[in-house]
């Protein structure tokens, strides 16, 4: 039995398509459909040029058209081009799309299929398990930013165009973009036109071209309740409270969440070293290691329980369960507690 190929992400299919390198199935399926959509058009705007496209790209969609129709088409030659381009969308509609298991076992060399199953996985589990361990095609599954992947995501976009992102700068654009792929390859994409191939993306950058403060924001939050640094982590409420559209107290409550979380995790960790932690947190570098070990010298576990505590606590009275006040006053209460807890 083959082996279980490692899944690709965007980034490695991005730069696969740009240098012209196609496999004869893709499988594009998942919840973000910008990947899906973005991946689509660089198969078609690379595979063939614009003079080709008339006689060697077919574009069907699932509801109208079955899959042995879509089969045939994938068996016919392309006309005075080298390959011609097959593109299904709404692929959850297809009927029998197992089917597409036997074209994958022996597919046509000249001929590219892009199937796109958007808001969820292909109904396919034979053909898909054809794909994941033969040499036919790929499955790539779209899926959405969140707080677990958002870092990875763009410190991969960087390094893929040539360049370097700090890590407070990619913290700035994670709270930045939250979970719009689209606005943060967009904002990202200027980044890297200004700084060009090789250049660093710092704070500064960020704070001169796209506006967030590299003084006030949730990275430096979440710096000084490490540091139980009161004065400064009230400046940044403060500044959080003066300027309420940029910065949502639903946001920075996530990220408090989100940070407290992972640390109750790293004390439950045997080995307490900065390899350890990194493994238990799945952390991708030592400097976001390093934070932990650091917070973890200053908040204990119970504290940490304590602290999800407040903040669940803060979501219910910010919501008016059982209270009036302003939610960023309920922030500052919040800070407090957390700072102030022995």
């Amino acid at each position: 039995m083959a082996a279980k190929k490692e899944a690709l992400t965007y980034v490695q299919l991005a730069s696969e398509i740009s240098r012209g390198i196609f496999r004869p199935i893709y499988v594009l399926m998942g919840e973000e459909s910008f990947y899906i959509d973005d991946l689509e058009n660089r198969i078609v705007t690379k595979a063939l040029a614009e003079d080709e496209r008339d006689f060697n790209l077919t574009v069907c969609y699932g509801v109208d058209t079955g899959t042995r129709e879509i089969i045939s088409m994938c068996k016919r030659y392309p006309v005075m081009a080298e390959r011609q381009v097959v593109v299904v969308r709404e692929a959850q509609n297809l009927d029998e799309p197992d089917l597409f298991k036997f074209y994958a076992e022996k597919p046509l060399q000249s001929t590219i299929l892009v199937i796109c199953n958007k808001n969820g996985n292909l109904k396919a589990p034979e053909f898909l398990k054809e794909l994941k361990s033969g040499d036919s095609g790929v499955v790539f599954e779209s899926k959405k930013l969140n707080d677990a992947n958002a870092m990875k995501v763009i410190e991969d976009y960087a390094k893929d165009r040539g360049c370097h992102i700090e890590d407070k700068a990619t913290s700035m654009m994670k709270d930045f973009v939250g979970a719009d792929v689209s606005r943060l390859v967009n904002e990202m994409d200027k980044l890297i036109m200004l700084v060009g191939k090789g250049g660093a993306i710092t704070p500064e950058i960020i704070e001169r071209n796209i506006g967030i403060s590299k003084d006030f924001n949730n990275f430096e939050l979440e710096n000084a309740l490490v540091m139980r640094n009161a004065a400064k982590a009230f400046r940044i409420i403060d500044y959080f409270t003066k300027n309420p559209k940029k910065n949502p107290t639903v946001l920075t409550v996530s990220v408090l969440f989100a940070f407290f979380s992972t640390l109750l995790l790293a004390h439950t960790a045997r080995d307490k070293s900065e390899r350890g932690i990194m493994e238990q947190i799945d952390a991708k570098s030592q400097y976001r290691a390093r934070i932990f070990i650091d917070a973890m010298s200053r908040y204990s576990t119970a504290n940490c329980v304590n602290i999800i505590g407040a903040i669940r606590d803060f979501d219910c009275k910010s919501k008016g369960i059982g209270s009036r006040q302003n939610e960023y006053e309920l922030l500052k209460e919040l800070v407090a507690k957390i700072i102030y807890m022995r």
